[in-house]
């Protein structure tokens, strides 16, 4: 997510006598007539609008190689995973009870998935599709999220009201940080910073890059999924109570819009070029599409019921969505604003990640 050079005259023409190199007057009216009906040609094209060369082809861009969509099952034990190429579902991997969140590593080799009623994070290999870590965490983890340049995972303790900073290599926490009530999702940006919604205070808790929070900022009711821009200039949160999504400035970690998402929203995400907000409307069953630029939304798409997790494929071309109450996952067409495929997943299926390559 290309001209020849003009030839010299053919050998074998008989050199002018004064001039050696020149050749003589009868080939040099040739070539006068040649480059006359040459320009001629060149105003003719031009003016029918047609290009004497052809424009040059651009192919489209490879897709990757592996990328996998990862859902978190939490009413059967199990991350269903998909490929999303060929639209299948490909193999079932069972993590602890009640897995929720999940987040895919920045380099796409581990998949995080938190277990809510194992109070443990599962770490998934992507190309064995098996679980080569637990470790163990606060109480009702929700939400499992790497940085960016992928060496820590933020959990999110939903029942003790901390965030465990989990050191990737060594794969244990390194602390536990005090945030609001009820902590629910996590969205990281570039330059080392966390945002965590306080389900229960209303609130984002800002993380500094050393894990230390730093600030509140007041959003809608009951705020739940979070999710940044790739560049990181932009945060959105969608605040269940109020069917509302706040949208952060980075900068001065300040609510600088509030755009309007149906009754209840949940999950969201954000398309790779910035511009478009997908949001799961879970009291309509539907998803959201929503223009950044313009602050509208712009169509919807209906999907099963209660949907709850929203991801994005790396090119752009497909949302996926959860469906908690249907046992499915969506697969939406967001140009074309309708559904492709409905797949079945395990049991009350919530988190969902698309692997990055």
């Amino acid at each position: 997510m290309h001209r020849y050079p003009l030839t010299s005259a053919p050998p074998g023409m008989a050199p002018d006598r004064h001039h050696p190199n020149v050749p003589p007057p009868s080939r040099r009216r040739r070539l006068c007539w040649s480059s006359a009906a040459a320009v001629l040609l060149l105003c003719v094209l031009a003016a029918a609008g047609t290009p004497p060369n052809p424009p040059p082809r651009h192919t489209a861009a490879r897709y990757p190689v592996r990328v996998s969509a990862y859902v978190a099952n939490s009413g059967s034990a199990t991350v269903s995973t998909y490929d999303t190429r060929l639209d299948r579902r490909v193999a079932d991997v069972q993590v602890g009870h009640g897995p929720t969140g999940v987040g895919a590593a920045p380099d796409g080799e581990v998949v995080y998935v938190a277990n809510s009623r194992s109070n443990t994070v599962s770490f998934i290999n992507t190309a064995s599709r098996l679980v080569m870590a637990t470790v163990r965490v606060g109480r009702r983890p929700f939400a499992a999220m790497p940085s960016r340049d992928g060496r820590r995972v933020l959990v999110a303790n939903f029942g003790s009201d901390t965030v465990s900073v989990i050191n990737v290599r060594a794969r244990h926490v390194i602390a536990n940080v005090p945030v609001g009530p009820l902590p629910h999702s996590i969205t990281t940006i570039p330059d080392g910073r966390g945002y965590v919604t306080d389900n229960g205070g209303g609130e984002v808790t800002v993380l500094d890059p050393g894990a230390h929070a730093i600030r509140e900022i007041p959003v809608g009711d009951f705020p739940s999924g979070i999710s940044s821009s790739p560049s990181g200039h932009r945060v959105f949160v969608s605040n269940t109570g109020s069917g509302t999504v706040s949208v952060i400035d980075p900068h001065g970690d300040r609510v600088i819009a509030t755009l309007p998402a149906g009754r209840a929203p949940l999950g969201n995400a954000v398309s790779p070029d910035g511009r478009r907000l997908y949001v799961a409307d879970s009291a309509r069953d539907c998803l959201l599409i929503i223009d950044i630029p313009s602050r509208h939304i712009v169509g919807h798409v209906h999907v099963g019921v209660q949907p709850q997790g929203v991801a994005v494929t790396p090119d752009g071309r497909r949302v996926w969505v959860t469906n908690e109450q249907s046992d499915t996952v969506s697969v939406i067409d967001p140009f074309a604003r309708r559904l492709r495929f409905t797949l079945p997943t395990g049991h009350e299926p919530e988190g969902i990640a698309i692997t990055p390559r």
